[in-house]
């Protein structure tokens, strides 16, 4: 089981036959990792101090409050209302989380068979959805009756869907294979 930050040192190395690389910085590598939680209109303070605790200890890193950017007047939601919590994960932090969600949280998810390829969009990003917290080791068996999911969203320098997929494939994000 290899590290996370040593396959993404060997992309170069791993995709340049495949994608005609010429210099190492062509390879495409991950720039961070963005992880989110929508709360909506959740008006229980605790809910949302949990959350936010909860948050805090998967990505070891304090979350951002998000607002809403418009008012929808048929979601009774206002312009500048808190509907959401942001992480963004760069440098040893992303690597950490990485690792964590590769090797611990994703094999603990129930009935898991592989993420789909098909959420990768044009400009070579990766996001998935967790439909529950609880697959983290931070958290504990007993906060069970509040689960809460999350969207975790890779942010890499592919230009590709092609070269996301390669790289994502070589870093051991467990992907489906392909249908042919």
């Amino acid at each position: 089981m290899e590290s996370v930050q040593a396959q993404l040192k060997s992309a170069y190395t791993a995709l340049k036959d495949t994608f005609g690389y010429k210099n190492v910085h062509e390879a495409p590598t991950i720039e961070k990792v963005v992880v989110s939680v929508g709360t909506g209109r959740i008006d229980d303070k605790a809910k949302i101090a949990l959350i936010q605790d909860r948050l805090a200890k998967i990505t070891g890193q304090k979350p951002s409050a998000r607002p809403a950017k418009q008012s929808i007047a048929s979601f009774k939601l206002r312009a500048g209302e808190i509907i959401g919590y942001q992480v963004t994960l760069r440098g040893a932090r992303k690597i950490h989380f990485l690792d964590k969600l590769i090797h611990l949280a994703l094999p603990q998810t129930r009935d898991f068979r592989g993420l789909k390829t098909t959420s990768i969009d044009e400009m070579g990003n990766y996001t998935l959805g967790i439909k529950e917290h609880s697959i983290f080791p931070e958290t504990t068996d007993e906060e069970l009756k509040d689960v809460f999911g999350m969207s975790i969203t890779l942010v890499t320098t592919a230009k590709t869907k092609a070269e996301c997929e390669a790289l994502l494939r070589h870093i051991g994000l467990p992907l489906q294979k392909p249908t042919e």
